[in-house]
């Protein structure tokens, strides 16, 4: 596995770079020397944090505007680097987006967007990229998830199930290549300072947990890279709170979680 203190001749790739979360990461991978392959939907956004990391770190840096909502953006992204002889040897998957309110006035379109978007995105790309890196016998891939997934969440039903996806394929995978020299991760961040609209959805349960901030999202998760975890939530408060959700009987919490939902909402 490589060393994380030191990435140098390592190229990333960061879904949802433009800002938050995934920003965050792609500072901090070119910190360590990597190069970089950033997408998002926004290329002036992308563009001004690519001038940015080449200036301040002297990496190599590669902008993909891409919607990856749509069925075959991924494959195209995939295509894109083989196209450019492009070796990703650290993917974060974090491109995602959040849907609220009653399922029975939903949007198919909307929710089928959000669920290309987090789940088949992920997946689709997993798939895509790890071959490579087990071939060569060294990788990373980062999912980012959501404290959400462990849980059913009445009124962001679509949203919390989509991220369960996220939970359960990189944990079933990650088993299948353990030795491989492959490490896989789904980070999972509570309430994080984004800019999205789950912050004010979510704000009984960072009453209790606290606001969380993108570094400290980006911390936990390099330092579950360093242990044998397949996922990790960030925060020690949110963790104890999936924790306690698990513990009780299932009606029990998604009975909660509805309680909290909906007094939130009732506010927004």
């Amino acid at each position: 596995m490589h060393n994380l203190a030191r990435l140098s001749g390592t190229t990333a790739l960061v879904t949802g770079a433009s800002g938050g979360i995934g920003s965050e990461f792609a500072r901090r991978l070119a910190q360590r020397g990597a190069d970089l392959v950033i997408v998002a939907r926004s290329g002036d956004k992308l563009e001004a944090l690519a001038s940015f990391l080449r200036s301040t770190h002297g990496v190599r840096v590669r902008t993909e505007k891409l919607d990856l909502s749509e069925t075959d953006a991924p494959r195209a992204l995939f295509e894109r680097t083989v196209e450019h002889g492009i070796e990703v040897g650290f993917l974060v998957n974090n491109a995602g987006s959040g849907a609220v309110g009653p399922a029975v006035k939903a949007d198919p379109a909307a929710i089928a967007a959000m669920m290309n978007l987090n789940s088949h995105a992920v997946v689709d790309s997993m798939i895509r990229f790890l071959p490579g890196m087990v071939s060569r016998g060294r990788g990373v891939i980062v999912n980012v998830g959501s404290a959400a997934a462990f849980q059913p969440m009445p009124y962001e039903a679509a949203y919390a199930a989509s991220k369960a996806m996220v939970q359960s394929f990189t944990q079933a995978v990650g088993e299948e290549i353990a030795g491989s020299g492959v490490r896989v991760l789904a980070v999972h961040p509570g309430v994080t300072v984004t800019g999205q609209r789950s912050e004010e959805i979510l704000g009984v349960v960072a009453k209790f947990c606290g606001l969380r901030q993108p570094e400290h999202v980006v911390t936990t998760a390099f330092r579950a890279l360093g242990s044998r975890k397949f996922s990790v939530v960030d925060g020690c408060r949110y963790s104890l709170f999936v924790g306690m959700t698990q513990r009780l009987p299932a009606r029990t919490t998604v009975a909660l979680m509805r309680r909290i939902t909906e007094k939130t909402l009732s506010g927004v």
